[in-house]
């Protein structure tokens, strides 16, 4: 079963007044991950589709998708894949077997995509205009960046996929970032990137466990709490940054003008409100 929302793009002025209901109706996605479904959410920012995928004992086929305009989803459009869950299979051409944490990278033009097995599979996906290499990667091939000090509880390990020294690809970027154990706080101090948009998914996390999520304007800021497996959008003109009640695990992923991970503007501490 496929389905599908759309999220329109929101103007920070209009953010300012939004109320703790009307930020999660724009911004956040708490359910992508259903047995049986693929669940996406077509958003206007850079036109990224967020998404998962559980077979659930299933196969579960990718296709058409009437949102995107074209006879199958990757016609015009590239994918990442990251396997959240336990052993499973996609199938795009060619099977590729994922394990917990791999990364898959589809160009465009790959055709329908299929998922099994026990996977929990994130989807991300953004428009193309030309096709890179197709290619499975595993934790061991991703850049790793180690960042932050446990006594500033933001000890964690950046590992990049989807990434140009990684995996060429035409405007997605993608990796995830993991927590030390005793640290909670990501990105931080914080920035925004103008030129692009970015998507934050949270798992890893204990099921009684909550992220802040933080996000506005450095001098208009606002949070969303997130559980387990939720993810959530952040506009260019956002910071992304987040403090949770204990260790986690974020999927980040990039789509816009540029694919250069350190293309950012930083948000000084004593600006932020």
């Amino acid at each position: 079963m496929l389905h599908v929302e759309t999220r329109h793009a929101i103007d920070p002025e209009t953010a300012k007044g939004f109320d703790t209901a009307a930020l999660r109706r724009h911004f956040h996605m708490p359910d992508l991950f259903r047995a049986g479904e693929i669940r996406l959410c077509y958003t206007h920012y850079d036109r990224m589709i967020v998404g998962g995928a559980v077979p659930g004992g299933a196969t579960l086929t990718l296709d058409h998708v009437a949102e995107c305009g074209t006879p199958t989803i990757l016609e015009r459009r590239e994918m990442a894949i990251v396997n959240i869950g336990g052993s499973g299979k996609v199938s795009a051409r060619d099977d590729f077997a994922m394990e917990h944490g791999d990364v898959l990278s589809l160009g465009m033009g790959s055709g329908p995509v299929s998922f099994s097995g026990e996977g929990r599979f994130y989807i991300l996906s953004c428009p193309a205009h030309r096709t890179c290499p197709t290619r499975l990667i595993r934790p061991d091939a991703a850049r790793k960046v180690e960042l932050g000090a446990q006594e500033t509880a933001n000890r964690r390990t950046i590992l990049q996929f989807v990434h140009p020294e990684v995996m060429e690809s035409c405007q997605l970027v993608a990796g995830y970032t993991k927590l030390a154990e005793g640290s909670v706080w990501n990105t931080m101090p914080a920035h925004t990137h103008d030129r692009r948009m970015e998507a934050y998914l949270y798992f890893d996390l204990a099921e009684d466990a909550r992220v802040f999520h933080l996000m506005g304007r450095p001098d208009e800021t606002r949070h969303v709490v997130m559980a387990n497996e939720e993810a959530v959008v952040s506009p260019p003109w956002s910071i992304h940054s987040g403090c949770g009640t204990g260790a986690y695990t974020f999927v980040w992923a990039m789509a816009g003008d540029n694919v250069d991970y350190t293309d950012m503007d930083m948000a000084a501490m004593e600006d932020l409100r």
